[in-house]
């Protein structure tokens, strides 16, 4: 479905990260891949990207223009284009996931927003004119239904979360002339090791796999097949969309089995 296609994966950080699934996705499609990673887990990284044909890494912490910079212009280098960019990036300092969001701090808002939202921006606007070289391309990032609903202590990344699904659209909008889809997947939860900085994580897990309407939890490898769909030619038409991949747990108005 993805040969000849090439694209950067932002958020590879171990084997259970959603971005490793999802680049294990992308490859297994045909598309030939950078990832970046963060300098404490560049070993991890590195390693897991030997595993993948053609790929190669590169440091790169959002936050940082000159990373940044560095990484498209290597990419350009790399694939004189791009296709995909896969954005599974989301941070929130560890004591504003406990308590209340009412107790968020203006600089762990700053944070959140800026790391899980904002970079989406940032990297839509570096890929675009390499995207549009090729004729158009697809922007894909990870989501969670905290933006919608109320999950006690996910607090300040809700409202991140609720920023990013806004700039998908915006996004969409504003790249949809020059043939780039953007769209976003929203995952159950998932043992990665951001989540496991949530309190009360495994107590979510449990009530997905007790009353969503597939009596389950969402499988990494599930989210890289929706992710390959929203990459390829099959979603040709599909642009500023959240797509569910939670086992049905959305639909639902009250979280308890009642039957």
């Amino acid at each position: 479905m993805l040969e000849g296609k090439q694209g950067l994966v932002f958020g590879v950080a171990n084997h259970r990260s959603i971005a490793w699934a999802i680049a294990q996705g992308l490859a297994g499609a045909g598309a030939r891949l950078g990832l970046t990673y963060q300098e404490r887990v560049g070993d991890t990284v590195k390693k897991l990207a030997e595993t993948l044909p053609g790929a190669w890494t590169a440091p790169c912490d959002v936050q940082d223009e000159a990373q940044v910079d560095e990484v498209f212009a290597r990419t350009e280098r790399a694939f004189g284009g791009l296709d995909l960019l896969i954005h599974s990036l989301a941070f929130a300092p560890r004591e504003a996931l406990e308590g209340t969001y009412l107790e968020t701090t203006r600089e762990a808002f700053q944070t959140a927003l800026d790391v899980s939202a904002y970079s989406l921006t940032a990297l839509a606007r570096k890929a675009a004119p390499l995207m549009e070289a090729r004729g158009g391309g697809a922007i894909v990032t990870m989501t969670y239904l905290g933006s919608d609903r109320v999950f006690p202590h996910y607090n300040v990344m809700g409202v991140a979360k609720a920023a990013l699904e806004a700039s998908v659209r915006y996004l969409a909008y504003d790249l949809g002339p020059k043939n780039i889809r953007v769209n976003a997947i929203s995952a159950g939860p998932i043992k990665t090791l951001a989540a496991r900085g949530i309190t009360g994580f495994s107590r979510m897990e449990a009530q997905v796999r007790e009353v969503a309407p597939l009596r389950r939890n969402t499988e990494p490898a599930e989210i890289g097949d929706v992710a390959v769909f929203l990459c390829g030619a099959a979603s040709r038409n599909t642009t500023g969309h959240v797509i569910f991949v939670d086992s049905g747990y959305h639909i639902l108005g009250m979280g308890l089995d009642l039957s």
